[in-house]
């Protein structure tokens, strides 16, 4: 994956005090870099960006600072039902942005992994037109 010369320092200060969700991201990561080796990160304030040709996924702390975990946000074509997703939202039409919460890294299964696929897959078609 493309990291920036600072990537390791700002993930530090991005969970400062928080060595959990520290771990579940850097197993994410991992998993992420294994998936998507030519995708990017970018650190920023409120959350860890993963681009391919368009962001696709991303990381954030709950709102909440005393919930535990880390919440993994992408966005898919369609709107997934599963009891995992806290949140999905449609701000485009035929865009859904899915929010799940992640508490640990047995979280980081095949079920979310396969979403992040299909986040990877939807993002790098976006703007393409359709065959006639």
């Amino acid at each position: 994956m493309k990291l920036s010369e600072h990537h390791e320092a700002d993930v530090l200060s991005f969970f400062r005090d928080r060595p959990s969700e520290l771990a579940t991201y850097e197993a994410l990561h991992r998993e992420m870099g294994a998936a998507f080796p030519e995708a990017s990160v970018k650190v920023q304030k409120s959350q860890i960006g993963f681009y391919g040709k368009h962001l696709f996924a991303m990381v954030s702390l709950p709102k909440r600072k005393r919930d535990p975990g880390i919440v993994v946000t992408f966005g898919l074509g369609r709107r997934e039902l599963s009891p995992r997703v806290e949140t999905a939202v449609e701000p485009y039409p035929g865009r859904w942005t899915h929010h799940v919460p992640v508490t640990g890294e047995d979280e980081l299964d095949g079920e979310l992994l396969g979403w992040l696929q299909e986040a990877w897959a939807f993002g790098q078609a976006k703007g393409r037109r359709a065959a006639p």
